[in-house]
């Protein structure tokens, strides 16, 4: 028995190295795509497409479609929703910033934009691939299923609305607030310039403090080019 077992765990370990290896790289050229929002999106569009081709080639699997329009519909809510919600912190005395003079709160999804964008490929493609196994092709009148669909999308996203005008918030990234403050003027400012003349010498001219109406000489430093 303890041979059969050594046996079976070194006939093991070259598919969990394969395995690791393989999540490995799969993770890293996960991370490496973050960066790239719209070649992403790009990727998920084609896979999209290539899943209703499916569908409308084989005229069936309606019933996984609909599944998959309310797991998609499921990450929705979920990408325009706060992380935290609104009337959770107006229980405790927090909230949303509502006038200017409030403290500047970015905001935070419930679920970010790369899980949210992984999680419907995947679906896509799970989906895609369940499309070859007839026993799941059940008969079904399809526009009973898109109208319901659509009264479900068109629920949803009104109490996403009204939640989103009742609590003042815009789940989209409009840009970090910047505070800028006074720049500082032409007239007062001290700096050299320099410049390198046949590559033996440097001279570096300087016109200084022009905030006073004060002319000042011209300054000229002659150093040894190293």
């Amino acid at each position: 028995m303890e041979e059969n077992g050594g046996d079976f765990a070194l006939a093991a370990a070259p598919l969990a190295k394969w395995k690791s290896d393989f999540s490995r790289a799969f993770q890293y050229y996960l991370d490496r795509s973050a960066p790239h929002i719209a070649e992403r999106w790009l990727g998920t569009l084609v896979a999209a497409s290539i899943y209703f081709l499916r569908v409308y080639y084989v005229q069936g699997f309606y019933v996984i479609s609909y599944g998959l329009g309310i797991y998609v519909l499921n990450l929705l809510i979920g990408f325009l929703s706060p992380k935290v919600d609104p009337e959770l912190e107006a229980l405790d005395g927090a909230s949303l910033p509502t006038k200017d003079s409030d403290e500047f709160k970015p905001f935070v999804r419930r679920l970010p934009e790369f899980k949210f964008w992984y999680s419907i490929t995947k679906a896509f493609v799970v989906a895609f691939g369940l499309t070859f196994f007839s026993m799941l092709d059940v008969p079904v009148f399809w526009p009973i299923l898109l109208c319901y669909w659509i009264f479900l999308f068109v629920l949803t996203m009104k109490r996403q609305i009204l939640h989103m005008i009742k609590y003042k918030y815009v789940p989209f990234d409009m840009g970090k607030m910047r505070y800028t403050g006074k720049k500082p003027s032409a007239s007062g400012s001290r700096f050299w310039k320099v410049l390198l003349l046949s590559g033996a010498e440097v001279h570096l001219y300087g016109f200084m403090d022009y905030q006073s109406n004060v002319s000042r000489p011209e300054v000229k430093l002659d150093c040894a080019y190293l």
